[in-house]
């Protein structure tokens, strides 16, 4: 793979701006920032998390000493995805009282940066992965940080004690209280985006809280599934289809088309089990209007419970305290 050509690294291996303005008006290369440019068959290019990436490299020394890579720059870094965030701008920030400001390709924040609030990638500083999910969680919208909390916890990034911890350095700071919301409601059991997207959901919905892959055993206690979302009091099974399950799940030689065949055996044995009364199935279309599939799952009972639930845009709207 190709590197990230600065300007002034090419000027001092001899080209000039002219010749730097017809490799660009060619095509051969291609702009990243003013200033730092990929080759044009660079893979890279085609992958807005990779470009995220190149422009945090080409933007990160011209801010000087003491600037942090931070916000969803940090998580691109950490390789947590984002769904749902602008990638055009570099987020960082730098630890003072004052001075934070955004423009069309850099947004600064000035915010108090303990030591343990910092790490590297590579030899890039950025704010470790619990502070980065504690900022995503202050700034973005619920659902979106969800996602990157549920992420970093599945993946064993961090653990549920390092992301109190830091939800706790940040009272007082704007956005604290959804920070607590949104590290309360993570889970490291949900795997992916879609996953952590349709508890939201469902929580939004009234659906009753689901076990997370829960393994489901035949008579004899051969394993036969494990299952997305499970509600063991009404033996109902939800599983969220999303393609790229199927690409992460793919056996050596095996195609896409073989692997959704293998899934669909996979449900039949699941039906045949006495537990299992009905399996309910969604893709990602089908998260965006998840009326229709609530309507399917087991509801949550508040008279049971003794309280209403909260949906989570109402929590992430709340007040901060």
């Amino acid at each position: 793979m190709g590197e990230l050509h600065l300007r002034r690294a090419l000027l001092a291996e001899g080209r000039t701006d002219e010749e730097v303005r017809s490799a660009l008006g060619r095509g051969t290369l291609v702009r990243v920032r003013p200033g730092a440019y990929l080759d044009a068959d660079d893979p890279r290019r085609r992958s807005a998390v990779e470009r995220h990436r190149l422009l945090v490299e080409a933007t990160l020394p011209l801010l000087g000493p003491g600037a942090v890579v931070s916000g969803p720059s940090a998580a691109v870094l950490h390789d947590l995805p984002l769904w749902g965030v602008s990638l055009r701008r570099v987020h960082v920030t730098r630890d003072r009282a004052g001075g934070g400001r955004s423009t069309a390709r850099l947004h600064l924040s000035a915010a108090p940066l303990p030591d343990g609030d910092v790490t590297t990638v590579g030899r890039i500083p950025v704010t470790t992965v619990a502070r980065t999910v504690v900022d995503m969680a202050r700034t973005a919208p619920f659902e979106t940080a969800v996602t990157v909390a549920d992420a970093a916890l599945f993946r064993e990034l961090c653990t549920e004690a390092d992301l109190a911890d830091a939800a706790g350095r940040a009272t007082g700071r704007r956005g604290a209280g959804r920070a607590r919301a949104v590290v309360a409601f993570a889970d490291g059991r949900a795997d992916g985006p879609g996953e952590s997207r349709s508890r939201v959901r469902m929580r939004a919905l009234g659906v009753a809280a689901p076990v997370l892959q829960h393994v489901v055993r035949d008579r004899s206690g051969r394993f036969v599934g494990q299952v997305d979302f499970w509600w063991p009091e009404h033996g109902i099974v939800g599983e969220f289809d999303g393609m790229e399950k199927y690409g992460r799940s793919l056996r050596p030689g095996e195609t896409v088309a073989e692997a959704v065949l293998r899934e669909k055996r996979r449900e039949d044995a699941l039906r045949a089990q006495p537990e299992v009364r009905t399996v309910v199935r969604w893709t990602w279309p089908d998260i965006d209007d998840f009326d229709e599939t609530a309507a399917r799952l087991p509801r949550y009972c508040a008279a049971a419970h003794g309280f209403r639930q909260r949906s989570p845009d109402r929590v992430s709207g709340e007040r901060n305290r």
